[in-house]
């Protein structure tokens, strides 16, 4: 696996997931919520919200077939009404960005370094994030699953963002904040690593040595 310690004066780009990296979790309160109109506990929702979420990130399901699929698969009928509120709200959850995570980025390219996205998110939430979030247009290179219709950890996409930069894997450094996509990025040559907080991550960049770091 890459060792950033070894080479942070070669990045030359960092490559930003979006979600729980550039947004917040979304609050216990709104998946208590989004649980509840499946009539779930909080602890049985992430196994059937993932069963059919990478298709739907990848474009493949609309947000109807989507959130229709899970309540079948939790017994309960939904009509169309209650699908829309459950849609609006999925898509609030995670519109709670985390502006320190952005300033930094905003402070790497100012640095003279490339910074890119590269997120799992389906159509209707990629609309909404270009319409409301002015400071993608500051990312030198934007790959979103539900336009391109791959999803992490498909190494495809990997490679579809690092020529977007003009980058090289060893020139880049990603950062997810799930494990799977962070041995994906590694097995191409990726320097990664895994976000848990704003605080871990400039901890674990300090002690490379890389020269930019986000705000304590």
């Amino acid at each position: 696996m890459p060792n950033l310690r070894n080479q942070p004066n070669h990045v030359k780009a960092v490559i930003f997931d979006y979600g729980e990296v550039l947004c917040h979790r979304p609050t216990p309160e709104e998946i208590a919520r989004l649980a509840g109109f499946f009539n779930l506990r909080v602890d049985q929702l992430p196994a059937l919200w993932e069963r059919d979420r990478g298709a739907y990130d990848r474009g493949d399901l609309t947000p109807g077939v989507y959130w229709s699929a899970l309540a079948k698969d939790a017994g309960v009928e939904l009509g169309p009404q209650k699908l829309k509120e459950i849609h609006t709200l999925d898509m609030e959850m995670w519109s709670n960005v985390n502006s320190s995570m952005v300033e930094w980025a905003n402070q790497l390219r100012s640095s003279g370094m490339k910074i890119g996205l590269l997120s799992n998110m389906h159509p209707e939430m990629v609309a909404h994030c270009r319409k409301h979030f002015s400071w993608l247009k500051d990312f030198d290179f934007v790959t979103f699953s539900g336009e391109v219709r791959l999803i992490k950890p498909d190494p495809a996409i990997y490679e579809h963002t690092l020529r977007g930069l003009g980058v090289t894997a060893a020139e880049s450094l990603f950062l997810d904040d799930r494990e799977i996509n962070i041995r994906a990025a590694q097995a191409l040559g990726i320097n990664a690593i895994r976000f848990e907080s704003t605080e871990q991550l400039r901890s674990e960049l300090a002690a490379s040595g890389f020269s930019t770091l986000p705000a304590a």
